[in-house]
């Protein structure tokens, strides 16, 4: 899963959130209560039951494109397969690659657009609505959205002032995983700021183990990296801007962050396979190998949201006990609260693909998946308990209380030319600093130039 609105810049500081989230993180999480949904006697977001109305669509064929593979594709054919048996109408999945907007393009001139496309990057929902592809959502959509969630999550799916997307994915990318036996053998806490995880990674790196596993091999989760540090150290004014392109990647703030970047992808030592094998290394990999190999895995932690949960689930490990987790730290004032998600965005208007984005947004759909683990919702009436495990509800539970008070993943708001493209723009340049990260001003000019190209032909 990887996710990247310029639509949607909230206002109100981060902190708060970060100090939910370590909370939430710390402390139990609590059931959703136990009000019943206008007198039907099923709970919020109960998984049982039904919240949302359907129509039949005995016959009905629909087509829905991801980028999803492994488990989080199968995960999700159970959800439609749910809406198949309470609808009548026929799913079909359909694989997509990255960057999904050029997927799609290909399949609008050859005549067969998906019905439905899940886009991770609200910069791709508004390219789809100015490339005259996307359809916007009509009355059963925008009441179920209504009703489970927050405006900010409702802001961000809109284009100009219309709303085109559900939010049915969600994610929380200022996580941290370990491996929990390596960290008791080595002496090491979780950390709360940038020097405690630098003091960690040495007494990790002392004991026999190499610290981190980077999956640079992927070009997104290296933004990731970028962008919480970037908020954390440069504050969320700036962020919002460096978002826009409102100031340059030449900018002072940027170096700052690339150098304390480098501060643990310049230690060769630090990174499983060093640079070379970082670059080498694929984002399910860069999971499977921090939790398997017992108290000797060839690292000891791994960067990246929520879902690392799936690939978790791929070894003996198990979350909570073998596998645990911490708050991004801190590198400036406060911690980092960076989301993503995924959007589904009607291609071919029907009442079949109104009816299957309502049921998306509806507590119904997101239930199921939340119960099959490596996944959050944005929903607030999804209820905690529909979640596999303690420490999935604790993040699902940071991510509902923060309501607005969020920043969406920067690479995700750009164009996709530059935020959304393998081998291209950002993903490219960021694995360049990886090879090279003495070279903070070569990275920045890179950054530049493919920002401004990519801005510049109407981003």
């Amino acid at each position: 899963m990887h996710s990247k609105s310029s639509t949607f810049r909230p206002h109100r500081a981060v902190t708060a959130v970060a100090a939910l989230l370590a909370g939430a993180l710390a402390l139990s999480a609590c059931s959703s209560g136990d009000d019943d949904k206008e007198g039907t006697g099923e709970k919020p977001g109960a998984t049982t039951g039904s919240t949302v109305t359907l129509p039949k669509l005995d016959g009905a064929r629909l087509e829905v494109a991801a980028v999803w593979t492994g488990g989080e594709q199968a995960n999700f054919k159970k959800v439609l397969a749910e809406f198949e048996k309470r609808t009548g109408a026929s799913v079909t999945f359909v694989p997509a690659q990255d960057p999904i907007i050029n997927f799609l393009g290909s399949k609008i001139a050859g005549g067969q657009p998906p019905d439905v496309a899940l886009l991770p990057q609200p910069g791709a929902i508004k390219q789809a609505v100015q490339k005259g592809w996307a359809k916007p959502l009509k009355a059963e959509a925008l009441k179920e959205l209504a009703e489970n969630y927050s405006q900010g999550w409702q802001d961000i799916g809109k284009v100009d002032g219309k709303q085109y997307g559900a939010y049915y994915k969600a994610a929380n990318k200022s996580l941290i995983w370990y491996n929990a036996q390596v960290f008791e053998n080595a002496g090491a806490k979780e950390p709360k700021t940038w020097q405690e995880l630098l003091t960690a990674s040495q007494a990790v790196y002392d004991s026999g183990v190499t610290p981190f596993s980077v999956a640079g091999a992927d070009g997104w989760p290296l933004t990731d990296w970028f962008e919480n540090i970037y908020l954390s150290q440069a504050g969320p004014e700036k962020y919002d801007q460096l978002a826009q392109h409102k100031i340059k990647w030449t900018d002072p703030s940027v170096k700052r962050a690339l150098t304390t970047l480098a501060e643990l992808w310049g230690k060769k030592d630090y990174l499983a396979g060093g640079q070379k094998g970082a670059l080498q290394t694929e984002f399910p990999q860069s999971v499977t190998q921090t939790f398997t190999g017992g108290d000797q895995p060839k690292s000891a932690m791994v960067y990246e949201g929520d879902f690392v949960q799936v690939n978790i689930g791929e070894t003996k490990s198990k979350v909570g006990t073998d596998a645990k987790v911490f708050p991004f730290p801190a590198v400036g004032d406060s911690a980092p609260v960076v989301s993503g998600g995924d959007a589904a965005v009607i291609l071919k208007d029907s009442k079949a693909a109104q009816a299957l984005v309502t049921f998306l947004a509806s507590p119904d759909a997101a239930g199921i998946q939340a119960g099959l683990g490596g996944y959050l919702s944005p929903n607030k009436n999804v209820p905690l308990t529909a979640y596999p495990n303690e420490v999935q509800r604790k993040i699902a539970k940071a991510l509902v209380e923060a309501g607005d008070d969020f920043r969406f993943d920067m690479s995700d708001q750009a164009p996709q030319a530059f935020g959304g493209t393998p081998g291209k723009g950002e993903w490219k340049d960021l694995q360049d600093f990886l090879r090279n990260p003495k070279d903070v001003a070569g990275a920045q000019a890179k950054l530049e130039r493919d920002a401004a190209a990519a801005y510049g032909n109407g981003g």
